[in-house]
């Protein structure tokens, strides 16, 4: 099984630059495409969040009417930049449970792998958090097939990653997720968004992984002493593998004007 996680594509009105500079629209388009491309194809495609950069009705439509070119079926989760209400209603495929009014999370099934959606949006901050509520929920939805290898996918990622602007933002609820987590040793990965940058780290028996942006890399600074900045750069998605021995593996890939494949 081919698990595809694209993020951060910050799209805005009518694929016009984001920041200005940004092609967002025109990275987006090339990650679908060269993902319609793959031999083999992939089975699904998850956008950890920040559909948009301004959360707009016309922003959101753009983005997914752009993921609606995917030759496979997508599922996306709110970013801190998306108005999660109009994400919802603008994507089709977008499954809805009704734990919360406010918070939405759900189940994809019929896999080889189950994959679980946590909304971790904050109403008007950055930062991530998971109530009480979806805690208890997603340890229900764990107990329910506790042998089945299972991704779940959400925006923030519950881990700081050495990135000064999202570190600050926080994630509220993440001791209590991790606990959740470490009693299913079926949880393969957390799938995550927001730091604009590919990252992986053991987590409470799991690991967490954060995909690369699709618009700009944000600046990684492990000395947390530099105003946060980005840079401008070719676009990229995750390829999670789910292969013959059971266990997931991930790359990196990079859609740009590569020289080669070369033979040896």
């Amino acid at each position: 099984m081919i698990i595809v996680q694209i993020s951060d594509s910050h799209i805005v009105s009518n694929g016009a630059l984001t920041y200005g500079r940004v092609p967002t629209a025109d990275n987006l388009a090339a990650c679908v495409a060269d993902i319609n491309a793959m031999d083999p194809p992939a089975n699904i495609v998850l956008h950890t969040g920040d559909v948009s950069d301004k959360g707009t009705t016309s922003a959101a439509e753009t983005a997914i009417a752009m993921l609606g070119q995917l030759h496979c079926p997508f599922y996306v989760v709110p970013g801190n930049h998306d108005h999660p209400s109009i994400l919802r209603s603008v994507a089709a495929d977008f499954q809805i449970s009704d734990i919360e009014i406010d918070k939405r999370d759900y189940v994809i099934e019929g896999y080889p792998v189950r994959m679980i959606a946590l909304d971790s949006t904050r109403e008007a901050d950055a930062g991530g958090e998971l109530s009480v509520a979806q805690i208890i929920w997603l340890s229900g939805r764990l107990a329910e097939a506790p042998e089945k290898p299972t991704v779940i996918f959400m925006h923030h990622p519950p881990v700081k990653c050495g990135v000064l602007e999202t570190d600050e933002d926080g994630f509220i609820g993440a001791e209590a997720l991790g606990a959740v987590i470490s009693r299913y040793s079926n949880v393969e990965r957390i799938l995550c968004g927001h730091i604009h940058l590919p990252t992986h780290t053991l987590w409470n028996g799991t690991i967490v992984s954060t995909a690369p942006s699709i618009a700009m890399r944000l600046r990684l600074d492990l000395t947390m002493q530099h105003d946060s900045a980005y840079f401008i750069d070719e676009p990229a998605y995750l390829l999670h593998h789910f292969g013959a021995e059971n266990r997931i593996v991930t790359h990196t890939i990079r859609v740009g004007n590569d020289d080669g494949p070369h033979p040896f």
